[in-house]
């Protein structure tokens, strides 16, 4: 992984709020509706009928959650890690033409392709192949329209559509990965947020937003700053963030229903073959959602999940696949994984509303003794 600071861009009125956000500055979701969130209808399920693993996953997925016939949508993908631009732009319109106008995101099932040439293939199917994209070196990507926003019909609103893999090695992780999912609805579970500040300086880059972190997340989730390299036999997993290019003792970890976790490193979003470690490892491990880059994306904080943000939103009420999306501010680089309609808690109408204003609202900063916390 690469410093991005030397490639930033100066005056871009974006880049400004986006850094804002990603600090923790703005993070705040409107209080739900209790039909506010995505749901069975909203989402339209992309099956590849050349691949019998993503047909029985895609028909499972559709039983399971209620999701309409008619937004099945069916293709035949290539085999392999990536797609080239040339075939994808076929696909997409397929896609397009057969998609019913109310559908809002996507579910991909399958965990290969994860990559369309320089885009993941989660934002791909969102947005279209487009070369903007693309980062030359350690360059920004467009911000997306999505990113902190308040909006209930990203379709609708911004004509694009959020999309994450189901992704699993087989069909038994699969199954698992969705039932976690829809054991997670309305759970309300206790437990805890932990975010580790590491020895490694370069991919640590989001320690400074977990003070920030602990107070948006208020009561309703426990929070701890863990100063260690390593997290070992805690039971009570909701949240993991972490900034690793490998995290170990995942096995000793129990991830609660919809625990959504991942490392800030160059390549978790090369699923299978990473030369890291693949953000698939968090699924096989019990979570319900990660995310990781498919190219390098530098150390930009915007390329990765905003940890207030995503906290924020997820315990407000959103699913997984809209409080993960609107954490990214350029989520070009970035593959999304785990099952999207998970959401652990209902409508909460007494989160704050935080602005600019609230950087320095709390000083509380939660944090673990590193001799207590891990044994490294």
């Amino acid at each position: 992984m690469q410093h991005g600071r030397r490639a930033r861009s100066s005056g871009a009125p974006w880049r400004t709020l986006a850094a804002c956000a990603l600090a923790g500055l703005a993070v705040a979701a409107q209080p739900l509706r209790a039909d506010a969130a995505l749901g069975a209808a909203d989402l339209g399920v992309i099956v590849n009928d050349a691949d019998p693993a993503s047909v029985r996953i895609a028909q499972y997925y559709r039983a399971r959650r209620g999701i309409p016939q008619a937004n099945m949508v069916h293709v035949r993908l290539p085999a392999g890690a990536i797609l080239a631009a040339g075939q994808f732009a076929r696909i997409k319109r397929e896609v397009d033409g057969h998609t019913p106008a109310g559908v809002q995101a996507y579910a991909l099932a399958w965990t290969e392709p994860y990559r369309v040439a320089c885009m993941s293939v989660t934002s791909a199917f969102a947005y279209g192949f487009d070369p903007r994209f693309c980062a030359s070196g350690c360059g920004a990507t467009p911000v997306s329209p999505y990113f902190d926003s308040d909006s209930r019909r990203p379709y609708g609103d911004f004509h694009i559509r959020p999309a994450m893999l189901l992704a699993a090695h087989d069909f038994a992780e699969a199954k698992a990965l969705i039932d976690r999912g829809i054991a997670a609805d309305d759970s309300a579970p206790l437990g805890t947020a932990y975010l580790l500040d590491t020895s490694d300086k370069m991919r640590d880059v989001r320690a400074s937003t977990y003070a920030f972190a602990s107070f948006v997340a208020g009561t309703r989730v426990a929070v701890k700053i863990v100063d260690a390299d390593v997290l070992r036999d805690r039971s009570d997993v909701l949240f993991y963030f972490t900034g690793l290019p490998r995290v170990a003792a995942l096995g000793t970890l129990h991830f609660l229903p919809g625990a959504i976790a991942d490392h800030l490193t160059s390549f978790g979003g090369e699923l299978i073959g990473s030369s890291q470690m693949s953000s698939l490892a968090w699924l096989e491990a019990g979570a319900t959602g990660s995310y990781g880059t498919v190219v390098e994306p530098c150390n930009f904080p915007a390329k990765f999940p905003s940890v207030p943000i995503v906290m924020q939103r997820y315990l407000a009420g959103e699913t997984l696949i809209e409080a993960y999306w609107k954490s990214v501010a350029e989520p070009s680089q970035g593959v999304f994984i785990g099952e999207p309609l998970a959401r652990p808690f209902p409508p909460y109408t007494g989160a704050p509303r935080l602005g600019f204003h609230d950087a320095g609202a709390s000083s509380a900063d939660p944090r673990e003794d590193r001799g207590r916390a891990s044994s490294r």
